[in-house]
């Protein structure tokens, strides 16, 4: 969910039921049957998406009651937990401590604290796909707050030298349930598997689900 604490905006997030493209797009990059983390993860549109295609979930959100229904899925935890609370979630005792994940999702969801904990959490082979609204976007609709939008280029920025970069977009997106100035980001972390001598991954397929689930 976004940041912005006005009612009326969460409700309006949480009325769009359908997962994003792009993480329908990206989603079979992430290892067959491997556990994906579903950051702010809302009403559970993705986490519910992703159960669907045979993935183990991990739904985290400050308010976790519209995930409630979900609670008795053996393959899916529920973490309710504070992401911008005195007691950061990464921390020795927080809600993820040492916790690592096949695929991390972020939609709509801007803190920036967390952002080299995320990369850490990503394990080997595992996909970073983070899709949020950027500066420009208060001319359209919330988040205005530019604390809540991300600069041109910073997820670019993020995962530099870390992970190898499949897929990137920065503009206006005008279709869709909110119009408006978006970025998002899909990244592999795959530096363990360098199969040139400078130790280069080989390539990732950009339209994934047209090739199949990662192995």
């Amino acid at each position: 969910m976004t940041n912005e604490t006005d009612n009326d905006t969460r409700a309006r997030h949480l009325r769009i039921s359908d997962p994003s493209p792009w993480v329908e797009r990206f989603a079979p990059l992430i290892k067959t049957g491997g556990t994906a983390l579903d950051l702010a993860c809302g009403g559970g549109r993705h986490t519910r998406y992703l159960l669907e295609k045979g993935y183990k979930m991990v739904a985290l959100d400050r308010l976790t009651d519209t995930v409630a229904d979900l609670e008795r899925n053996p393959a899916c935890e529920i973490i309710t937990a504070d992401l911008e609370g005195a007691e950061p979630v990464f921390n020795n005792s927080g809600a993820l401590a040492g916790r690592t994940f096949d695929g991390i999702i972020v939609v709509n969801y801007l803190h920036r604290e967390l952002f080299e904990n995320l990369i850490k959490a990503v394990r080997p082979g595992g996909a970073f796909i983070y899709e949020t609204f950027a500066r420009g976007n208060e001319v359209f609709t919330r988040p205005r707050n530019p604390d809540h939008l991300l600069k041109s280029g910073e997820l670019l920025n993020l995962v530099k030298d870390k992970m190898q970069i499949v897929a990137y977009e920065h503009g206006i997106i005008e279709k869709g349930p909110i119009p408006g100035v978006i970025q998002r980001i899909c990244a592999v972390r795959d530096d363990h598997a360098g199969v040139r001598e400078d130790g280069e991954p080989a390539p990732c397929p950009v339209h994934p689900s047209e090739t199949g689930p990662a192995k």
